[in-house]
């Protein structure tokens, strides 16, 4: 009897990805273009980036939009940045909604200015129930002030007496993170060839798959994300026991 080969299960895809999107103002200067052009374009690769998400399956994706060392720019890149993020943030929470997405955003919200923060506010709030994906932008974001905040925290639960300092374990901690009730990354991808994490999600990446593409945010693809998951599947995750 002749054997039969039953093609295998797909692998499933990662169920957290993160992506530092790198590599707007070298877009733009290399086409002679000034570089709120490659924000504008970059901010298309997001609508890209997350109609690619929800087809490969992923539930849960990180995007690093402003960093807290950001706000040492130029004002007018800031200014044309935090146009284009009010911009958005009015034109394409419908298409959120229509589509599954939850938004949820992440980092200093004080320094975004009570305009922008209540479009975040009103963005989260009406995408609350969706389940297709949840969207987490890091804004005004920095791993070491999410850290610190988390720490002052239990410092003042501590001195109030609801804390023991023995009581504080891994499991607290990460609670009184920005990322509570989300799960790590499983990959994390930077875009524009560079190899660092630029002071994004320091407690959370772990343990994650690190994949560097050398393309620009702005030329970031559906075929650049399912390349990345292509990779991410072809490592061995030990977290630090032995492999099989």
């Amino acid at each position: 009897m002749k054997a039969v080969f039953l093609p295998s299960k797909p692998a499933p895809p990662p169920l957290h990805t993160a992506i530092i999107m790198d590599g707007n103002g070298r877009w733009a200067e290399a086409r002679g273009l000034p570089r709120s052009a490659g924000h504008k374009r970059g901010a298309e690769a997001v609508k890209t980036s997350v109609e690619s998400a929800i087809e490969l399956g992923v539930k849960y994706l990180t995007l690093f939009g402003f960093s807290s060392e950001n706000w040492g720019r130029p004002p007018e890149e800031i200014n044309d940045l935090m146009g284009l993020l009010r911009y958005y943030l009015q034109s394409e929470i419908k298409d959120l909604q229509n589509n599954g997405v939850k938004l949820c955003v992440i980092g200093d919200r004080e320094r975004l200015g009570p305009g922008i923060v209540e479009l975040i506010e009103d963005g989260e709030r009406r995408t609350a129930n969706n389940k297709k994906l949840t969207l987490i932008i890091a804004l005004s974001y920095g791993g070491r002030m999410e850290i610190v905040m988390a720490a002052r925290c239990l410092a003042r639960r501590v001195a109030d007496g609801a804390l023991e300092p023995e009581e504080i374990d891994e499991k607290i901690f990460a609670s009184n993170l920005f990322t509570v009730d989300t799960p790590d990354p499983d990959l994390l991808i930077r875009t524009s060839g560079v190899k660092r994490i630029s002071n994004f999600l320091l407690w959370q990446l772990a343990y994650p798959e690190f994949v560097f593409v050398n393309t620009l945010w702005p030329d970031f693809s559906k075929q650049d994300f399912k390349d990345a998951i292509r990779e991410y599947h072809g490592r061995q995750r030990r977290y630090g026991t032995v492999g099989v």
